[in-house]
């Protein structure tokens, strides 16, 4: 039987969290399956931007990335929380390389019209090359991806990380079983974002509409729906949205969390 391959994408507040991440990445080393490791640092990356000077716009939870932005997102998702996490997956004992969508051409994207919204330097991704993630899997390589893509004619785009882990996870599908999961601080979705107990334990297409029209769910949670919905849909075993507590469990196959359905 093929392999799984666990594509798992964290959140800020983990990234930005020692004790947190720390965790997280042990249950990474606790599982032993495939992982490829997805993040950005969207909140690191606005705190840099405000030392120096500059302004973080965005629009429905995504960044607007003018020339100045994306040199801050490029020294931050790609030099310091990459590399952070390449040495600590390394102090685990998992043999780790980090990298952007550039390095092997992983993620080849176009740059985003500028209608209806113009957002600067941000990538849609057009082509995801398999072929090489399948290489450094093989060799025993955790790959850890940071949200940055390239136009193959040498620019750098600004890329949700959530869109970077759903089509990661929709190109490998037809090749292997493929599991997807968005970890954060969170239990998952939640009906009520003040309690953590009004967990959402499956969440379908109607209901996700639903709450949108409610405006139960907005801001930074629409664009990780939308890319589980996108995964769902495209093929990918399973999907879901859960605490960094619950990851070790998602990765051996119990549903926690909010499962995509």
């Amino acid at each position: 039987m093929t392999t799984p391959v666990h594509i798992v994408k964290f959140g800020s507040g983990i990234l930005d969290d020692p004790v947190k991440r720390e965790a997280a990445l042990r249950q990474m080393q606790a599982s032993a399956h495939n992982i490829i490791l997805v993040h950005g640092g969207g909140a690191r990356a606005g705190e840099l931007s405000a030392r120096l000077g500059l302004e973080t716009v965005k629009h429905d939870g995504r960044r607007v990335t003018d020339a100045d932005t994306l040199e801050v997102v490029v020294m931050v998702y790609a030099g310091l929380i990459n590399k952070q996490l390449v040495a600590e997956l390394q102090a685990l004992g998992l043999d780790a390389l980090g990298l952007s969508g550039a390095d092997m051409d992983i993620l080849r994207a176009r740059r985003r019209p500028p209608q209806p919204i113009d957002f600067g330097f941000v990538g849609d991704v057009e082509r995801v090359n398999a072929g090489a993630l399948e290489i450094l899997l093989r060799r025993g390589v955790t790959p850890v991806i940071c949200a940055l893509t390239h136009d193959g004619a040498g620019q750098l785009l600004n890329t949700n990380a959530d869109t970077i882990a759903a089509e990661i996870a929709a190109a490998l599908a037809p090749q292997r079983p493929c599991c997807l999961s968005y970890c954060f601080e969170l239990p998952g979705v939640l009906h009520d974002l003040g309690d953590v107990g009004s967990l959402i334990g499956e969440l379908d297409a109607a209901e996700y509409a639903r709450l949108k029209q409610e405006g139960r769910i907005h801001r930074g949670m629409l664009p990780k729906l939308d890319n589980a919905f996108a995964a769902h849909a495209a093929g990918v075993n399973s999907v879901n949205i859960c605490a960094y507590e619950a990851l070790h469990d998602a990765l051996n196959g119990e549903r926690v969390g909010t499962t995509i359905v």
